[in-house]
């Protein structure tokens, strides 16, 4: 992953005292560096004390910002006293970066509250805010209203801050391959393609047939080998499936990894059925599976969307996510649910050693399981979670989403595919939220907890309504 690296300002007043900005750099360039974060900040030969409070310093840092436009993500800004609000505000509005920003205030020590160690951050970075507010400039808050620099809850909130960058950063500009038109009876996901470029995020369309050419025709030599090699090794395969099937797999996985990298694009969804399996002969989910292992999401049944939340969940938690069904119940348990799909799930998704690859089922009952070699099955393993769908509300105009956390359980289903027991507090509730508001059938998970990175990304800095399911 690239290195972050963020813009710092530090602030103060005049008749504050000045030991408190020289104590604070010192803080926040040493948090940075003990969490692997780069920087640029004004120094001490720029601005008095290196900090910024004038019209004339805002203009030395916002030039600065300006300068490595390219390198900065997200803008930090440290209050180690009451600050001057309006040197601030300024700084960040010329640079114009139109990147997250978070507001940090320093704690006031209680016994020393004298003239000579008194902060007063508390009360300035209400004034901050406000003139932020007043702006249009969206920012973050810390957890704490004050918090230490070298304190658990800021390193926590700056972790979490940079999580949020990755994500807005990620998404805008975004392009999304969408390999095959979406399968006929799937209306559900539709979606506008005119909102999504509205949110920067683009769309690259290829006919499943050039997919399928490319495949059929995909040359015989060392990248066949190599790719069948890593299909191997991938997961269990059952020794009744034929070597030419893994071949025909290998040239299938390459011909979409090349589609999706010549466009450029850093996630993609596919028609994964019926055509590819009736004009090609094995199914998607494996290429879409070790696709997702490798940094590139891939949604199934052309559900663009589904793929910009997988997109979403990999920005916020650094690794794979998958899409699955919202699909069974389990028992009188109305908390818990079963969500599966066929699967093309990344391996370390699954976190379960026992991943077989194999035969689509429900497919392969219809189709033939003779031409539905590559799907990806095991239950998943126990850990947190968490659930987050985006769509466009197309009557409305509007990009929305809702988003959660939860537990995959350990008890295992008795049914077959990619499948995960999940557990999410009132769910009830979150299913009828879903219906009434017109979402899609398909869900992203990803492991961990990340429900208030993706909310604050998107609801603060990417225009998109949020419901954040507790």
């Amino acid at each position: 992953m690239k290195k972050q690296t963020f813009g710092v300002i530090v602030t103060t007043r005049s008749f504050f005292p000045s030991h408190l900005v020289k104590t604070a750099r010192e803080q926040i360039c040493a948090k940075l560096d003990e969490l692997g974060y780069g920087y640029v900040m004004v120094g001490e030969q720029d601005t008095q004390y290196g900090a910024v409070l004038t019209f004339d310093e805002a203009k030395t840092c916002a030039e600065l910002f300006k300068a490595h436009r390219d390198e900065i993500c997200g803008i930090i800004c440290v209050l180690p006293n009451f600050g001057e609000e309006l040197g601030v505000a300024e700084a960040i509005d010329l640079a114009g970066l139109d990147v997250p920003v978070l507001v940090q205030a320093c704690d006031d020590d209680f016994e020393k509250l004298d003239m000579a160690n008194r902060r007063d951050a508390f009360c300035g970075k209400i004034s901050l805010c406000n003139n932020l507010y007043q702006r249009g400039i969206p920012f973050t808050d810390t957890t704490l209203h004050t918090c230490a620099i070298d304190s658990p809850a800021f390193t926590a909130d700056l972790e979490k801050f940079a999580a949020v960058c990755r994500v807005v950063t990620g998404l805008r500009g975004a392009r999304i391959a969408m390999l095959g038109a979406r399968p006929v009876a799937f209306n559900t996901v539709r979606y506008s393609e005119k909102i999504l470029q509205s949110h920067k995020i683009s769309v690259q369309t290829v006919d499943m047939s050039e997919i399928i050419f490319a495949a059929q025709n995909y040359p015989d030599g060392e990248k066949v080998r190599a790719k069948e090699a890593e299909i191997r090794a991938y997961g269990s395969i059952p020794s009744y499936i034929e070597d030419f099937k893994i071949t025909r797999q290998a040239k299938l996985c390459l011909a979409i990894e090349e589609y999706v990298d010549a466009l450029q694009c850093q996630a993609s969804t596919v028609q994964c059925w019926d055509s590819v399996e009736n004009n090609y002969g094995c199914a998607t989910c494996l290429a879409m599976s070790m696709m997702g292992e490798k940094g590139k999401p891939s949604a199934c049944e052309s559900d663009v969307l589904g793929a910009v939340s997988m997109l979403a969940a990999r920005l916020a938690a650094g690794t794979a996510p998958a899409l699955m069904d919202w699909n069974n119940n389990i028992r009188d348990d109305r908390d818990s649910c079963i969500s599966l799909h066929c699967s093309n799930f990344p391996k370390s998704f699954f976190q379960n050693p026992e991943m077989e690859i194999e035969c689509l089922d429900v497919l392969g009952s219809t189709l033939g399981q003779d031409k539905c070699f590559g799907a990806c099955k095991a239950q998943v393993g126990p850990g947190p979670m968490t659930f987050v769908r985006l769509t466009t509300d197309d009557v409305r105009g509007v990009m929305k989403m809702y988003v959660g956390e939860g537990e995959f359980g350990a008890e295992p289903i008795p049914t077959k595919g990619g499948v995960a027991n999940c557990r999410v507090p009132h769910l009830q509730e979150l299913m009828k939220y879903i219906c009434k508001n017109g979402y899609e059938h398909h869900v992203c998970f990803v492991r961990g907890h990340v429900a208030d990175v993706l909310a604050e990304a998107l609801s603060t800095y990417l225009g998109v309504e949020v419901y954040r399911h507790v």
